[in-house]
């Protein structure tokens, strides 16, 4: 029997998905800590879907048993607290599921600035017929700090759409989604001229705040920031003070350094901003996505094949 331990968060339902796991998988779905610290100790795999309480680690035991933990996310940054992330214990992820529901976020983004949307709705409500003339796409140069498998995608997207797409990543190469991808180097210079920066890179120690008052201080006057990376990479204090002095035309949103926004934070109320509920990714379906991805990767782990979406830790 091989037991298989599903962490959700307090409030919501079982992970979808799972039919298709062989009949001799248990499967035992928590959110309370104390079922949490009954479980873990006699878990094969876990699986988590609760990435922001900090549960795991208070309830990770002294000697797991666990050969395998698996996030349904792309970003694992939460899971590497120093007892998982120095075990041999494998850790993957959600790769791929997401992208596409990314990249037409972040396209929609592009759009809503360039064809002012947001000052239409303004007009509306207001019930004022006022024309104006709105930007084009097409040749704007767009930066992604991120060159992975999602930033890859939103590349694919916005140069499909005529954009000039740069990409920053640890080192240079060639990517065909990618007009140029460029070591993390040359950020600074490639911020000087992008018209719309869209940041798709993990959390790490490298990226944590890096986008503060010198990188925004290095944006080209008038650029758009989207943010479907992590929140933490950019410092809000800086966004805000940039964006209130008119150097940043407008930013899109779908991550914070603190999560939920607070109802009295100021950038609720900035008239440039658009704020989404960390949901870029999340499509129609994707709760039995992330599921059936579960259940391919464990039918091959069982058939002694190498996991996929392996995480370097």
């Amino acid at each position: 029997m091989t037991r298989v331990v599903v962490l959700v968060a307090p409030g919501e339902s079982e992970l979808a998905g799972l039919d298709g796991l062989p009949g001799e998988v248990e499967v035992q779905t928590v959110s309370a800590e104390a079922d949490l610290r009954e479980a873990l100790p006699h878990a094969d795999v876990l699986v988590v879907t609760d990435f922001r309480t900090g549960l795991l680690e208070r309830c990770w035991p002294a000697n797991p048993k666990i050969k395998w933990v698996h996030a349904t996310s792309a970003g694992v940054d939460a899971l590497l607290f120093p007892a998982l992330a120095e075990s041999d214990i494998p850790i993957t992820n959600a790769k791929g599921i997401f992208d596409r529901g990314i990249a037409e976020y972040v396209l929609g983004a592009v759009l809503l600035f360039a064809k002012d949307t947001m000052g239409n709705l303004a007009l509306q409500r207001e019930h004022r017929w006022q024309h104006r003339d709105t930007e084009m796409i097409d040749q704007r140069r767009a930066l992604i700090v991120g060159a992975g498998s999602i930033g890859g995608e939103v590349a694919r997207l916005l140069k499909a759409v005529g954009m000039q797409v740069t990409g920053i990543a640890r080192r240079a190469r060639e990517d065909v989604n990618f007009d140029v991808v460029l070591g993390n180097d040359c950020l600074f210079d490639c911020l000087s001229v992008a018209d719309y920066v869209v940041i798709t890179a993990p959390l790490t120690e490298d990226t944590q705040g890096l986008f503060d008052d010198r990188a925004f201080a290095a944006m080209k006057s008038g650029a758009r920031l989207i943010n479907v990376g992590r929140g933490p990479i950019v410092q809000t204090e800086a966004l805000l003070a940039s964006l209130q002095s008119g150097h940043l035309a407008g930013a899109a949103l779908d991550v914070f350094e603190q999560e939920p926004v607070p109802e009295d934070h100021p950038l609720w109320e900035q008239p440039n901003v658009m704020m989404s509920a960390h949901m870029a990714g999340d499509f129609i379906g994707w709760q039995t996505a992330l599921g059936e991805q579960f259940v391919a990767n464990f039918k091959g782990w069982q058939q002694g094949q190498a996991l996929f979406n392996q995480v370097k830790k």
